[in-house]
């Protein structure tokens, strides 16, 4: 499920019980910390909404005063569910321009990379043919393949650079592990050809239909394995 599905199934049912939308929520805090402020709204809502029904229906004094005191109470709400939904709307065309903006595709790189640590501490031998299909089914990558297998790759799933559907992989190195992202396109994201931080080093490339990004703690690594990309994907 994608970021925007997911959102859209958040905003229309917060309570949502189905097995993706609910795998997909675990993912990240704030997909969690979302569905929690949308259950709270919809649970206020739903108190607003509450009213309770004159039991002395024969009483018409009791009745008539009820209904006028019910009608104002209607009005009030009407106006609070009004606010309620323009607030959504608001917070929802936010998060859309927010998307919109810049990618700062290193930044993105590193938070994966400690994010998902487990991924360099596994080992799925994955072949070549593997790594092929998966960039198949990801959009906007044009024809890209690797000719033959890419030395030994540990590990690969797809991944979401802001909104944007990726490939992350993990493979040998000269010496150590370096982890892989193959990112299609687009202009609103931001390449730095080096990059890092107190713990790994990181450079970045561009072929004509992706961003490729390398992140280790040796720089022969990244080296070594922008070589092998080189010599091997198209």
């Amino acid at each position: 499920m994608d970021e925007l599905k997911f959102r859209r199934q958040a905003y229309e049912d917060p309570h949502n019980q189905d097995p993706e939308f609910l795998a997909q929520m675990r993912q990240k805090s704030e997909h969690q910390t979302l569905v929690n402020e949308l259950k709270g709204l919809d649970a206020k809502l739903m108190h607003a909404l509450k009213v309770d029904v004159p039991e002395d229906l024969a009483d018409k004094l009791i009745l008539r005063q009820q209904l006028q005191q019910h009608h104002k109470y209607r009005r009030q709400t009407s106006f609070l569910v009004a606010m309620a939904a323009s607030i959504a709307f608001v917070v929802g065309i936010s998060f859309s321009l927010l998307r919109l903006g810049p990618v700062d595709l290193a930044e993105h790189a590193l938070a994966h990379v400690y994010h998902e640590d487990i991924a360099l501490h596994i080992d799925q031998n994955v072949n070549v043919n593997q790594v092929n299909a998966q960039l198949a089914s990801i959009k906007n990558l044009g024809n890209v393949k690797f000719t033959q297998q890419p030395g030994k790759v540990y590990f690969t799933s797809y991944c979401d650079f802001q909104g944007v559907k990726s490939l992350h992989l993990v493979v040998q190195g000269q010496q150590g592990k370096v982890t892989l992202f193959i990112v299609p396109v687009e202009k609103r994201m931001v390449l730095d050809q080096t990059f890092a931080d107190s713990k790994y080093q990181g450079i970045g490339f561009e072929t004509a239909e992706v961003f490729i990004l390398l992140v280790g703690e040796e720089l022969s690594d990244l080296r070594y394995v922008k070589e092998e990309i080189n010599n091997t994907f198209i």
